[in-house]
């Protein structure tokens, strides 16, 4: 049932019974489940939202498609130590791996403790040799260690086979200790080829690192088999729907998400949750009245494999003004810090933001918000951005793994962030002053996602 009345009353009672979010989240991991980006699994995903968007009574509801270059994870992936503690190791491969020789590979396995010491070995040093890399990720509220750890996923993959690697395997860029490789994308770059590459689960990375402490001098030695494949060009597809506003000449306010999930989870965390509580935020907005600004949702398409939904959008949409920008992709739990790029630009208004959501626990913060992947179009156009920073201290455990799904959502945590999304989107929307950002966009940091 819709909640109505002022917005303040709304985005209060959201925080009691907000039924929306959760409607969207349950109804897509379970009619739809895994939805990797450019396969059958996807359409179903953009088909399923297209219809809940037009029930719940979005307009200039559409699903745009574009093309990209599809990578699939097959259905082999196995790790065995042969020699000299044998035994069976869990492994996932990582997006854009390339497959094993059939029946697999077998060679040494060399260590590395972190990207410094690969990037460290010499060129030609692991010729006919399986790297494994490590790293020493924390759990944190702000998710900053991915920032540290990621890069043994991102990029140390293309350094082992620069340096003559036939396979890589890392320690998954996770935070939990169940049997559960966290998989996500590599990138080889132009000096790379690419070689098979899989992650470990985290106990079982930490097994291997015991191996190599007891093994002395004896070369540890292991067994890899997987079939990932490219399937050429695939149709994904952005997925938008509106709450028009009073003015549409106005630019509008774009909230954003990602529909496509790794295909080993329904993705609730990641990001059918994300998509729930902008589509919560928006029509809870329009149910306090017609807003001046038309709200846009933009679920994207294909964010896990690369962001080739945020870059058709902004290709296909660059020369349409965006007001301000926010995106939710980074689970579940409740939003502790709010942050934009224009707070010295236009201060009353991050004042007004800020002060809107402390009623919900919510800090204000003098961090400049860079926005989250699905908003390459508002910082292609040097536009304001707001970031509602999710707390992240468990997000890692869930990741991009199996463990991806509905029953870890904290309906309690779901309903205070449709609270102050509804509370911000709602002001925003009511803004009839142009936002200026009044300085340079930062980069935007690795996506959560991806």
């Amino acid at each position: 049932m819709q909640i109505t009345g002022s917005l303040e009353a709304i985005a209060d009672a959201a925080l009691e019974r907000d039924e929306i979010a959760w409607d969207f989240v349950e109804g897509v991991t379970t009619e739809v489940g895994p939805r990797q980006a450019g396969t059958e699994a996807e359409t179903r995903g953009r088909v399923w939202a297209v219809e809940w968007l037009t029930k719940h009574g979005f307009q200039n509801v559409a699903d745009e498609p574009f093309e990209m270059d599809t990578w699939v994870p097959g259905d082999i992936a196995k790790a065995h130590v042969t020699g000299p503690f044998p035994q069976e190791l869990v492994v996932q491969p990582l997006g854009n791996s390339a497959a094993t020789p059939d029946g697999g590979l077998e060679a040494e396995v060399v260590f590395f403790r972190t990207v410094a010491e690969l990037r460290a070995a010499p060129a030609g040093s692991l010729k006919g040799k399986i790297a494994y890399i490590s790293h020493e990720m924390r759990r944190a509220q702000d998710g900053s260690h991915y920032g540290f750890a990621g890069p043994a996923r991102w990029v140390a993959p293309g350094f082992a086979s620069q340096r003559g690697a036939v396979a890589v395997v890392i320690k998954s860029v996770g935070t939990d200790y169940h049997r559960n490789p966290h998989t996500g994308g590599t990138s080889w770059g132009d000096e790379s080829s690419p070689i098979p590459a899989g992650a470990l689960s985290v106990p079982d990375a930490e097994n291997l690192e015991r191996m190599f402490e007891r093994a002395g001098d004896r070369p540890i030695t292991m067994k890899l088999e997987m079939n990932p494949r490219r399937i050429g060009k695939q149709t994904s597809g952005n997925v938008v729907g509106e709450i028009v506003g009073r003015n549409p000449d106005l630019p509008p306010v774009l909230l954003a998400c990602h529909l496509d999930s790794w295909w080993n989870a329904p993705g609730a965390f990641d990001d059918g949750a994300g998509c729930g509580i902008i589509a919560a935020a928006a029509l809870n907005v329009a149910a306090s009245g017609q807003p001046l600004r038309t709200i846009r949702v933009l679920f994207a398409g294909a964010e896990e494999v690369g962001l080739f939904g945020s870059t058709a959008y902004s290709k296909a949409h660059i020369d349409e003004p965006i007001a301000v920008g926010l995106e939710s992709d980074f689970g579940a739990d409740r939003i502790w810090r709010f942050e934009s790029n224009f707070r010295e630009s236009n201060p009353d208004l991050h004042a007004k933001l800020a002060s809107s959501v402390a009623r919900f626990g919510v800090a204000n913060s003098r961090i400049v918000a860079s926005g989250g992947a699905d908003l390459n179009i508002v910082r292609d156009q040097k536009g304001a951005i707001i970031d509602l920073q999710q707390d992240g201290t468990r997000y890692f455990d869930l990741h991009h793994t199996p463990d991806d799904t509905l029953d870890k959502i904290d309906k309690a945590q779901l309903r205070q962030n449709v609270a102050v999304w509804t509370q911000v989107a709602g002001i925003l929307a009511n803004e009839e002053r142009a936002i200026k950002t009044g300085r340079a966009i930062p980069s935007a940091p690795a996506t959560m996602g991806e």
